[in-house]
């Protein structure tokens, strides 16, 4: 372990293990609810990042995320698999050619780049049917509209929440999202409508006559 530690702060792996280093951090936010997971996530369209794109490049465009699994899974866990082969790659291919330069690793890095978002495309591939299944169910879940649900995480106007609602007796988990405002764990809230385009729902609060 020690080895492997020493070998990730090398010159030529510093690059590789910081974007491990931001992902690892990234997930951490994730679990103790700081961000949710599909903040920076992407959704084909004709336009990307705001860049407005003509006909033909947005079909390319989309064609090409969509090869890779982007916008069929949240881009965090699709740079997440990036970035874990990239690091194991670029720690062995600089340890058996003996590199411990900067600037051979950063051009040995582009390749290793390459194949490490093919091996993404692969390893992702299980997951487009679980996040399908997702979305089939938040498709599905347009009963809980007009419902009245518990906060269960924080939700704001801009970070994402979950809320329960029960369904003919069953609870539902709902990704939601604040109309306005803030809303704390334990408060209740109204459905007010799905954002298809966040994959959320909007809730505000309430409050029982």
């Amino acid at each position: 372990m020690t080895e492997l530690l020493q070998a990730a702060v090398l010159p030529p792996n510093l690059v590789a293990t910081g974007l491990l280093v931001f992902v690892l951090l990234y997930w951490l936010t994730v679990i103790i609810g700081l961000l949710d997971f599909k903040t920076a996530d992407l959704h084909l369209g004709g336009h990307a990042d705001g860049v407005h794109l003509h006909s033909g490049d947005s079909d390319w465009f989309n064609g090409a995320l969509a090869f890779f699994n982007l916008g069929r899974v949240p881009l965090m866990v699709f740079i997440s698999f990036v970035v874990l082969p990239l690091w194991v790659g670029s720690i062995l291919v600089n340890y058996y050619t003996g590199n411990t330069s900067l600037l051979r690793g950063l051009a040995l890095l582009l390749p290793l780049l390459v194949g490490s978002v093919f091996v993404a495309k692969f390893l992702t591939l299980p997951f487009v049917r679980l996040f399908a299944a997702l979305e089939k169910n938040h498709d599905g879940g347009a009963v809980a509209l007009g419902k009245v649900c518990t906060v269960l995480l924080p939700a704001t106007t801009e970070h994402l929440g979950q809320a329960s609602v029960h369904i003919d007796g069953a609870p539902l988990m709902l990704n939601v999202r604040a109309l306005s405002g803030a809303l704390a764990k334990g408060e209740t809230a109204l459905v007010i409508d799905y954002d298809a385009q966040r994959r959320c729902y909007l809730i505000e609060a309430y409050a029982a006559g």
